[in-house]
């Protein structure tokens, strides 16, 4: 049931003021559906997702078609979100997807890199190292266009085929991609197997690296239902960047069972909670939620759409 003026703003200690949530919704969810999601849909998605007050929404990526399929329209896409009054990073594998990229007037992209050796076999056909290799020259180039460069790392909390992930291991990867000019990373969760503890050492360890939480995101799936506790966790170490998806779109290969990426509205509704400000309407969130799975033809997995949805709830 939906009450006015809920949930109540209970602030906590050592927590940020203002949270930076990175919408991964239109590029990291949508990609993962079976179905072809038309272009327009797509653009009045991400144009939905400004009105209700995101300013950062990856909108999609420039890898062969032939690899994502449902991102085969990037060029297309693109022009039609690109004069939105908001960030709107893409992801670019290599240097021809950089061009593509810049063509289009991106100013910001991501690379995708690995933190174990079966991860990046298996995405990028590649070792960890032989991808930052790759990864370099995209990074240096779009740094000499004034280009904002965000360094995914995936399988930093463990991997399906090595199992736990050794944390100087993490630290490395996380090491190099900065090094090579990288302005922040978000640190992956990949197969949903986090815990806060784990998050915390791994933070104190970045931190002891010269890595500071002012450089890192967080994107955590939420496979075994751990996904806001380890977000918690994550802020109160000093992150304030937190990766999540509308409507709770995407999930994971490597696990059928998952749940896939963090509901944006789970995570608006705690950090509301928390008094921590996101400058996001969660009623407007809420119906761009409904209408996309309307669109994709299921329900909405987060609990929070579905709690207010039913009701038509409007922003309190």
């Amino acid at each position: 049931m939906t009450v006015p003026g809920l949930p109540m703003a209970v602030p906590a200690g050592n927590l940020p003021a203002r949270v930076r949530i990175h919408e991964v919704g239109a590029r990291d969810g949508l990609q993962n559906e079976k179905a072809t999601v038309p272009t327009e849909v797509k653009a009045e998605f991400i144009r939905r997702l400004a009105d209700a007050g995101l300013t950062t929404i990856e909108a999609t990526s420039f890898v062969h078609p032939k690899w994502v399929p449902q991102l085969a329209d990037a060029e297309r896409l693109y022009p039609l979100v690109g004069g939105l009054p908001v960030a709107l990073p893409v992801l670019v594998p290599n240097e021809r997807g950089l061009d593509r990229a810049l063509a289009l007037g991106a100013r910001r992209v991501a690379v995708f890199a690995s933190a174990t050796e079966s991860f990046a076999k298996a995405n990028l056909n590649r070792t960890v190292d032989e991808a930052l290799a790759m990864f370099e020259p995209v990074v240096s180039r779009a740094k000499t266009e004034s280009v904002h460069v965000r360094g995914y790392l995936s399988m930093c909390f463990g991997d399906p085929w090595e199992g736990p992930v050794p944390i100087p291991q993490v630290v490395r990867v996380c090491r190099a991609l900065l090094d090579m000019g990288c302005d922040e990373l978000s640190l992956g969760d990949t197969i949903g197997v986090a815990t806060p503890g784990h998050v915390v050492a791994l933070l104190a360890a970045l931190d002891e690296a010269g890595i500071p939480p002012s450089a890192l995101g967080v994107h955590f799936h939420d496979t075994y239902g751990q996904a806001l506790a380890n977000t918690l966790a994550a802020l109160q170490q000093g992150v304030t960047t937190v990766d999540a998806s509308a409507g709770g779109l995407g999930g994971c290969p490597y696990a059928k069972s998952a749940t896939g990426n963090l509901a944006t509205e789970d995570l608006v509704w705690m950090l509301r909670g928390l008094g921590i400000d996101t400058g996001i309407d969660l009623g407007r969130l809420v119906a761009t939620s409904t209408w996309m799975a309307a669109h994709l033809g299921r329900p909405s997995p987060s609990r929070t759409v579905r709690a207010l949805s039913h009701e038509g709830t409007e922003e309190q």
